[in-house]
């Protein structure tokens, strides 16, 4: 089956950047579990297979829509499958850098900025010199800057406390669940912001 992507609106200046954002951020469709825990991300076209086979159900859309030779659909956004499916979270999750940073939201937990990837940092909550652990329950993820000031003590020392406490996950989302605001669609976020 072909599909044709048309505008939402007559203008060919807005369409052309409408196209162009639709490439690069709309394309992809958010893929809910049955009890709303985001599973993963899937193509337009896959999302509208799953949708005409009736093994989802849409709950957001996006303002776009397609034509095929006889129908015309708005395009999913966010879908949420008809039956649970066990997501591959059940093993132990592996302690390292990027898991950490997926834990927290890459999001400082002393300032709460959100700061890119290359200027995040690791934490030790109680410093390794006062015997503090490198594991779950004793490293966040901090900026330059609050690493830096809060140095070699405890946040307790150094008046700042963490937004939320180490844990060890049960679980952790995807790594392409771990988009920058501006490249995910306003819609996602409020099932991917129930991720931690």
């Amino acid at each position: 089956m072909t599909w044709l992507v048309i505008q939402p609106h007559n203008r060919r200046r807005e369409f052309n950047k409408e196209v162009a954002h639709f490439n690069q951020v709309m394309a992809r469709v958010l893929v809910l579990n049955a009890s709303y825990e985001p599973l993963t991300i899937v193509s337009w076209r896959k999302a509208l297979i799953l949708w005409l086979t009736n093994k989802v159900e849409v709950v957001e859309f996006h303002s776009m829509w397609v034509h095929s030779a006889y129908h015309r659909f708005q395009l999913p956004s966010v879908l949420k499958l008809n039956r649970y499916v066990k997501g591959q979270k059940d093993g132990p999750i592996r302690f390292c850098r990027e898991n950490v940073y997926l834990r927290d939201g890459h999001q400082c937990q002393y300032c709460g900025q959100r700061v890119p990837l290359s200027t995040l940092t690791l934490d030790h909550v109680v410093p390794v010199s006062h015997n503090g652990g490198h594991n779950w329950n004793n490293v966040v993820t901090a900026c330059r800057t609050c690493n830096n000031k809060k140095g070699n003590r405890t946040p307790d020392q150094a008046g700042m406390p963490l937004l939320t406490r180490p844990y060890k996950p049960r679980w952790l989302p995807q790594r392409e669940f771990a988009y920058h605001n501006e490249q995910m669609p306003i819609s996602w976020g409020p099932y991917l912001g129930a991720v931690r």
